[in-house]
Order: C-alpha cells, then structure tokens, then sequence
C-alpha cells in the first residue's frame, strides 16, 4: 500500500504585527473619544494627536503586514492547503463583519420601532411618555432632544444618492477587473481596477463633505441625540471600511504592475474583491434604512 503524500503546510515565524494593530487600534479608540470631548468643549486637547498617531501605526502595520504576506506568496511558501485555509479565514472575517454591522443595525431598528414608539406612549407606555418626555411626539428621524437640540435630517437626495451610484458602479468596475484578471487581460484588469480605486476615493471625499454639510448646515451633530449618533455610527464605522477596503485595492494594484497574480492563482485579488462587494452591500442597507425609511 502506497503511503500517502501530504502537502507542506507553512506556518510562519512569530509575528509582531497582531499586537502592533491591537495597539493602533486602542490609540484610535482613545484618541477618538477624546477628541469628541474637545469639539464639545471647544478646545484644542491632545485627542486629535492620539487619533492621527493611532492611524499612523496601523498604516505602518497594514504596510508590514501586506509586505510580509507578499513575500511569503512570491517565494512559493504556500500550499493548495494553505490556500483553503486562507478562503475559510477570509469568509469568517466577512461574517463577523456582517454581525458587527448587525449590531448597529439592531440599535437603530431598536430606537426606531421600541424606545421612540414608548416614549411617545404607545402601548401601556403613557405613564412613561408623561414622566421622562410629557408631550414628545414618536416621529423619526428624532431632530429634538429632551435638552431641546434641534437638528436637521439628512435626506436621501444629493450626496447620499451621488454616493450609492459610485459605490455600486465600483462594484461593477471590480468585477470587470477580476474577469480580467480571469481571463489573462491584464490591461482590462489594470483599467478596471485603477477605476475603482478612484471611484472608492471619490466616496470617501464626498461622505466628507456630507458631514461638512450635516455639521454646518443641518447642526447635525454628535449631540443631536440618538438620530444623531445612529446616523455617524453607522456611516462613520462604514466609511472606516471604505477606507480599509481602497488602500487594499491600492496594493493590488501595485501588485499588478508588478506583475503578481495569474488566472490560476490570485487568492489576495479575489478576497479583496470579496471585501469591498461586501463594503458595497451594506452601504445600500445603509441609504435605505438609514437615508430614505
């Protein structure tokens, strides 16, 4: 009886970049409150310096990080194996992002169809609405506070709307791109890419200039209450992923210029792409039940 060969499964060298994000991340959460505190107070702390150092160590270890991976794949470390254990990790990563979105999701159904309906006293909830809010009335969006902040309510149309075409046009310009890298048309996916790496970067500019405009314009703020902090959590959390997602399509791009990936073997290119369909999906759960219902 033959003995039966098993592939080389490649486990790499301890690595310090786990706790290196670990650490950027808690400088961005801590840094991030803080600053909240000094736009509220208007003053200039230490937040934002916290936050933008934050940011900086984990640019440092995305770029670490990639270029470690990109080494180890070059040379010809990984196994058909490995590579399964690499779609398994990627589709959990994915998953655990759709409950973390989930959560947030669960907190605005939750003002939206509980808290706000028993304030307004509905149900058995008059006494309710007479004690905490006498005369509040359940609408939302929620633009008034119990402290009486008054707020405007971001529409659907304009930014909003501009920003749903781009996002989902950039899903199709990446699904062109990996056709291409399919089928062996480099320049198809060099074009296609470069395309949704522009268009991903047009989105995050012009989710700037929505809060631009919700800050100054509508005085929706941070403390207009829990429309207000559904509405940046929501979007805010979603921008992060837009940002994470389009500095992974920059690097696939360089690789790509440099030549990486073949028809056969390009793991990195198509959990990436799985990446931002999925940035994709939850943005147009977001316009919809956070922009138009």
């Amino acid at each position: 009886m033959a003995e039966q060969k098993h592939e080389k499964y490649y486990v790499p060298a301890s690595s310090p970049w786990p706790i290196v994000g670990a650490i950027g991340l808690g400088l961005i959460a801590f840094g991030a409150g803080h600053t909240v505190i000094d736009m509220k107070n208007e003053t200039e702390g230490w937040g934002s310096n916290v936050l933008l150092g934050g940011i900086a160590v984990i640019l440092i270890m995305l770029f670490g990080w990639f270029r470690d991976q990109i080494n180890e794949s070059m040379s010809g470390l990984y196994s058909k194996q490995l590579g399964h254990s690499y779609r398994q990790g990627m589709a959990w990563f994915i998953f655990s992002e759709i409950m973390f979105f989930a959560a947030f999701f669960g907190a605005l159904f939750y003002a939206r169809t509980i808290a706000v309906e028993w304030l307004g006293g509905a149900g058995n909830n008059a006494m309710t609405n007479e004690v905490l809010w006498p005369g509040f009335e359940a609408i939302w969006p929620l633009t008034e506070t119990p402290g009486g902040t008054e707020s405007g309510a971001m529409g659907w149309l304009g930014l909003p709307l501009y920003n749903t075409l781009i996002l989902i046009a950039s899903s199709f310009t990446c699904h062109f791109a990996h056709v291409g890298l399919e089928k062996g048309k480099r320049k198809q996916l060099t074009v296609w890419l470069g395309v949704t790496i522009v268009l991903g970067c047009i989105f995050l500019y012009m989710q700037g200039a929505e809060y631009v405009h919700a800050y100054e314009e509508l005085g929706l703020t941070l403390d207009s209450g829990v429309y207000g902090n559904t509405f940046y959590m929501l979007t805010g959390f979603h921008g992060m992923h837009v940002t994470l997602g389009t500095i992974m399509l920059i690097v696939m791009f360089f690789r790509v210029l440099k030549g990486h990936f073949t028809p056969e073997s390009h793991f990195a290119f198509q959990a990436t792409s799985w990446y931002w369909h999925f940035v994709d999906v939850v943005w147009v759960c977001l316009f919809i039940f956070v922009y138009i219902l």
